[in-house]
């Protein structure tokens, strides 16, 4: 998967961008950086961008809601708290997380309408496109066992167990410190992860001291570096509420280009559907007109060729037919026309009989006598023809006889 670019929003216009990149694992790939939206920008290119808002500016609650999906649920959470808002619902902007399996309790998100707007008309106009937008304070880690807090300059963010995250003024500590006990089981001990800059620590060490008797144990981690790298850790994970739903839904390039292409790909599909069909089409009528041109050779085979039932090749034995019927240097035709010249020899000849097979043409003639029988069968013999007077005999006043004519080398 993509890398991220996490990029924290100021919480006062004055103050730097905070961004960090981090590989697929949450592990940062190099230090967190500050600076103008501007530099952040040219490190978003080929990242998943994930922009953290002030969780002061963000309320994070788990109101009891009946157990719905898609929209019906998004309309049903500003009603569950409405009693509870000091705002109209309709300048604000609700966001749902994901419900616990058999919990009746719902993580939801609620932020001014016009302050999201104005935080990603800052990111775009920058050139950022987030694809998340989180509460920083919904990055805190989640412990069973612990409630953990995040003391940052002038804020202290905590998140009981099994509760959503809280942000309150740095002053007031104790009624964090007051939450940090609460949760579903506040009579059972716990203790506290508090995560400090050193400075913070300073500041506010002592108060925390007074507290460790009511905790099971107070661990302390400081940050030098800031808390980009702990919210990093928890992307793999964690499950924060994702602000960007409903209209505010995100509409990255990436997305964009998604759409376009699958736009592409559908056209493709109907194109090459298209093509298939006007394919199959054609073939339908190429088929149908090989059937008919089939039925037609067989037709004219067996009229060509009585008696034969296979048509199996019935062009090349047509013309195989043909050839030896034109003769091809020898045959029928071109025998009856040496015969009708070798007539001249013997006037009185006549053909009785004519039988082709094999290339050979025996004739039944008759002539006034077996000498002009001979001389026409000399004539041919002139011409290049084997001719050979195979019988013959006396009939009435003339003489009847057989004559086989082959040309030569046949």
């Amino acid at each position: 998967m993509a890398d991220w670019l996490l990029l924290r929003l100021p919480r006062a216009p004055e103050q730097p961008a905070t961004w960090l990149v981090a590989d697929s694992r949450g592990v940062p790939v190099g230090p967190a950086q500050a600076g103008p939206l501007s530099l952040a920008a040219q490190r978003a290119s080929g990242r998943r961008v994930c922009a953290l808002v002030p969780g002061a500016e963000v309320l994070l609650t788990q109101p009891e809601v009946p157990a719905r999906t898609g929209a019906k649920l998004l309309q049903l959470v500003p009603f569950a708290l409405e009693e509870h808002l000091a705002e109209d619902i309709d300048d604000l902007h609700f966001a749902i997380g994901k419900r616990a399996a058999g919990a009746a309790r719902l993580p939801v998100a609620v932020v001014a309408r016009a302050l999201l707007d104005q935080w990603l008309t800052t990111l775009r106009s920058n050139g950022i496109e987030p694809d998340v937008v989180y509460a920083d304070s919904d990055l805190l880690p989640e412990n069973p066992g612990q409630a953990v807090a995040l003391l940052e300059e002038d804020v202290v963010s905590v998140r009981p167990p099994g509760g959503s995250p809280v942000t309150l003024p740095a002053e007031a500590l104790a009624e964090a410190l007051e939450i940090a006990l609460s949760g579903a089981d506040a009579t059972a001990a716990r203790g506290l992860i508090l995560y400090s800059g050193p400075g913070e620590w300073q500041r506010h060490s002592a108060q925390v001291e007074a507290a460790r008797p009511r905790f099971e144990g107070i661990k302390v981690q400081l940050l030098s570096g800031g808390p980009l790298t702990l919210f990093a850790q928890q992307l793999p994970s964690a499950t924060p509420i994702n602000l960007m739903q409903g209209s505010y839904t995100a509409t990255s390039s990436r997305a964009v280009g998604l759409r376009a292409w699958r736009g592409a790909a559908m056209l493709l599909g109907a194109l090459v559907a298209l093509h298939v069909v006007g394919k199959v089409a054609e073939l339908s009528v190429l088929k149908r007109h090989e059937h008919q041109v089939d039925a037609s050779i067989r037709d004219t085979f067996h009229s060509a060729m009585p008696g034969e039932v296979n048509t199996v090749d019935a062009r090349g034995r047509m013309m195989a037919r043909l050839a030896t019927a034109r003769g091809a240097g020898g045959g029928l035709l071109p025998a009856l026309q040496a015969l009708a010249q070798a007539r001249d020899s013997a006037p009185g000849t006549s053909v009785q009989a004519v039988n082709f097979h094999d290339g050979s043409v025996e004739m039944k003639l008759t002539a006034p006598d077996a000498a002009s029988l001979d001389r026409l069968s000399q004539a041919l013999r002139n011409n290049g023809w084997r001719a050979d007077l195979t019988g013959g005999t006396n009939a009435g006043t003339g003489y009847a006889g057989r004559i086989q004519v082959r040309a030569n080398g046949s």
